[in-house]
């Protein structure tokens, strides 16, 4: 909404446009922003990804294919303690909070992952595990989760 003001300053009374500008509040269930989690330390090891990987019922190849990294790198880091690189653990800290949305819609872990597993329906397509594998997957998961959540199972 824009209107005009004089300027009582003036004796010319100039005219000056002031705008006002309401900018609607976007409702969103998550964003990157939103995500502050306790797992931003300098080293993010195989000690505290473990600690996530517990929480679900994932193969090591699971796993691999998840996070873009080979089977024997995930060993080494379990040999080692090693420390992941930066998008990889962009990528655990994002899964660890689907996870927990999962469990919170579907009342536990197991159904949540049986029903990713099954390869559900969405508007934008079918989900399946690798859904997790990128950001643009991660999304159409917690959509599906907050559409349920709605009972909006379209």
């Amino acid at each position: 909404m824009a209107y005009m003001e004089k300027d009582k300053k003036s004796k010319k009374d100039p005219v000056k446009l002031k705008v006002q500008q309401q900018v609607p509040k976007i409702q969103q269930s998550w964003s990157r922003a939103s995500l502050k989690s306790p797992y931003l330390v300098k080293d993010f090891t195989y000690k505290e990804f473990k600690k996530i990987a517990d929480k679900v019922p994932f193969t090591q190849k699971d796993w691999s294919d998840i996070l873009h990294i080979s089977e024997r790198t995930l060993q080494r880091y379990a040999k080692d303690n090693g420390s992941f690189t930066f998008n990889v653990i962009d990528r655990i800290v994002l899964i660890d909070k689907v996870i927990k949305r999962g469990t919170e819609v579907f009342g536990s872990t197991a159904k949540f992952i049986s029903w990713l597993r099954s390869g559900p329906y969405m508007l934008e397509g079918r989900l399946s595990l690798l859904s997790l594998s990128d950001f643009e997957g991660i999304n159409k998961v917690m959509i599906q989760l907050g559409r349920i959540e709605q009972g909006i199972f379209a």
